[in-house]
């Protein structure tokens, strides 16, 4: 029998996000006789690190946190490298694609795969050194052995700002369908969860708290609903959508309580099975968002703008509108909310069948452990 194939996953944090979670439910559903995961965090290892190490992944931090840790930090990670020899070295998101590079020397037999979770980003919305290491990465993009996207609409973006990767593999997100999934139960509980009476309807977004996600027209949209559906509660959960955050705590206190600032959260998949529609307001960025995916598989409804693949996840399970519209997305949400039951129950119904035949954990798992056997089997060029 073949030695198992040894990923060395590297990765910008190991905070909770969309790339931290996809990372985790691969690292912990592979079959570990044929795929080894080691995973490394250029920063502290944060709660996705310790939910890896409590299910018995190695994992490692870097503790970089400017250029100028980065020498100790690569120094730590040729020790790594030194010690595991991984047949791949897998980077996840940008700065860690950045490091893999220059880990590429310390490890001339691995082979290089970088990992890209967004399509089109307004580097106007981030610093400097953002926009200067995405610059690099296009210039540096021909070395790595392969590119994985997790949409379409990523790889074409990255091949519009000047990526030219040797071979593209597009894999997109997969979710477990046991955790995700339609519970009748869920929205009583969620609703006396918030101190709220049955039968209260509930919408939400889940996303950290990012230029990207567009809080602010989200929260517009809700402003409008208020109007017409003044019994309609709704929350926010992710990082940075705590009280915590001006600008939203100053929505809530204008929502007079019919706003609800969860922060971050280890219970999405009550909260997704709870609510009557998921709302995604992203303004840009997104390739493959979790959060729709998962609200798929638990039977709910999505409302979504037009952004990377997300018109394409959803398809006929919810809507679609244009970024920046807070009075298109208020529209499309009161539309749904007002659908007679039985058109209701046949969404939902539609929803759970969606993710089931397209983004099961099983299946996105079996594809990553195939592409790094292939990968691992061919010599480097």
């Amino acid at each position: 029998m073949a030695p198992p194939v040894k990923v060395m996953h590297l990765i910008t944090s190991l905070q909770v996000g969309g790339a931290e979670r996809m990372l985790e439910k691969l690292a912990t559903a592979m079959d570990p006789a044929g795929i080894t995961n080691i995973v490394v965090s250029l920063q502290d290892p944060g709660p996705i690190g310790r939910q890896l190490q409590a299910q018995g992944i190695a994992v490692h931090a870097l503790d970089i946190r400017g250029p100028f840790s980065l020498p100790a930090g690569l120094f730590r990670l040729w020790r790594l490298l030194r010690r595991h020899r991984p047949r791949i070295l897998q980077s996840w998101l940008y700065h860690a694609d950045l490091v893999a590079l220059l880990a590429r020397r310390l490890a001339p037999s691995a082979r290089l795969l970088w990992n890209i979770r967004c399509s089109d980003m307004n580097l106007a919305d981030y610093g400097f050194g953002t926009r200067l290491v995405l610059r690099l990465l296009a210039l540096a993009s021909p070395l790595p052995d392969l590119v994985i996207s997790n949409s379409e609409s990523g790889r074409r973006h990255h091949d519009a700002i000047g990526y030219r990767a040797r071979r593209w593999e597009i894999i997109p997100n997969g979710f477990d369908l046991d955790r995700f999934q339609p519970d009748p139960q869920a929205a009583a509980r969620l609703a006396a969860l918030l101190g709220l009476p049955a039968g209260t309807r509930m919408i939400a977004m889940v996303a950290r708290f990012d230029p990207m996600k567009d809080h602010a027209t989200f929260i517009a949209m809700a402003e409008r609903l208020r109007t017409t559906h003044p019994d309609l509660h709704v929350l926010l959960a992710g990082r940075g959508c705590d009280a915590g955050n001006p600008m939203l705590a100053q929505a809530a206190a204008r929502a007079d309580g019919r706003l609800h600032l969860l922060g971050p959260r280890d219970d999405i998949a009550a909260i997704l099975a709870g609510i009557d529609l998921l709302v995604l307001s992203s303004a840009y960025g997104e390739g493959f968002p979790n959060a729709v995916g998962e609200a798929l598989a638990c039977g709910t409804p999505c409302l979504g703008t037009n952004v990377g693949d997300v018109a394409t996840i959803i398809g006929d399970c919810g809507a679609i509108v244009p970024p920046r519209d807070p009075a298109a997305l208020a529209a499309a949400a009161a539309r749904l909310l007002d659908m007679p039951a039985a058109e209701r129950d046949g969404l939902r119904r539609r929803a759970r069948q969606r993710a089931a035949e397209n983004f099961a954990l099983p299946v996105i798992v079996a594809r990553y452990e195939s592409l790094y056997r292939a990968v691992a089997a061919t010599p480097r060029g």
